[in-house]
């Protein structure tokens, strides 16, 4: 999952900077631009965070439905989801190496749209996995736990490594994003698209031993 949180740092930097200004996983970011462009400021869109929000919340959707009723464990349905998160990914970097300047604007804003899609399958399949404070998508929980729990807040025992590493991995997957954006478009999503196969993968071989639980959950739900 902080594999996956890194990933999402790069995709958003995508997003942004090369995409006109667009979160493809961190929906808040999306929101609030919408929020302000819709009270009329200058210079901000609207047509692509509204793609890539409606596209984030589709794909979570789908995710969900795939993974009702199976236990909080990495699962078969689990693999599924990231291998196709992850192909979508690099069939995105494919097409971003491949395109011409012809439709430039009405292209990148589907294809935020499609990014977008594959962040809320992400962001399903992690939330369903429940590892505390490790959304994958956003870090601001995150950051506010760590915070809070701290010697400074609460004093509380709390998995500051966890919480800590996801808000820097998050950072320097953006940072990453950023400077591949000076090799091509393409770069950054393609990383991102070979970070969620290797974690598909590695979560499968990895997760052999529920898939008892896994087989007894479907059992019942037949």
């Amino acid at each position: 999952m902080l594999a996956l949180t890194f990933s999402t740092g790069v995709a958003d930097a995508v997003g942004y900077l090369g995409l006109d200004k667009v979160f493809t996983g961190n929906m808040t970011g999306n929101v609030v631009i919408l929020g302000m462009a819709l009270a009329g400021a200058d210079g901000l869109p609207v047509l692509g965070p509204s793609i890539a929000l409606a596209g984030f919340m589709a794909g979570a959707a789908i995710a969900g439905r795939a993974l009702r009723g199976l236990p909080s464990s990495w699962s078969s349905v689990t693999t599924g989801i990231l291998l196709v998160v992850g192909l979508v990914l690099a069939a995105a970097a494919v097409y971003l190496g491949m395109e011409s300047n012809a439709g430039f604007e009405l292209n990148h804003v589907a294809l935020a749209g499609v990014l977008a899609a594959t962040m809320g399958a992400q962001a399903a399949a992690a939330r369903h996995l429940a590892v505390k404070d490790v959304t994958t998508v956003v870090v601001t929980s995150t950051i506010t736990g760590l915070s809070a729990d701290s010697w400074l807040g609460a004093r509380v025992s709390q998995p500051w490594a966890r919480r800590l590493f996801a808000v820097v991995l998050i950072s320097l997957g953006a940072s990453v994003g950023a400077l591949l954006l000076n090799l091509h478009l393409a770069a950054g999503v393609g990383l991102s698209a070979v970070i969620t196969i290797v974690v598909a993968i590695t979560g499968h071989l990895l997760g052999r031993p529920v898939r008892a639980i896994e087989r007894d959950a479907q059992a019942v739900r037949v």
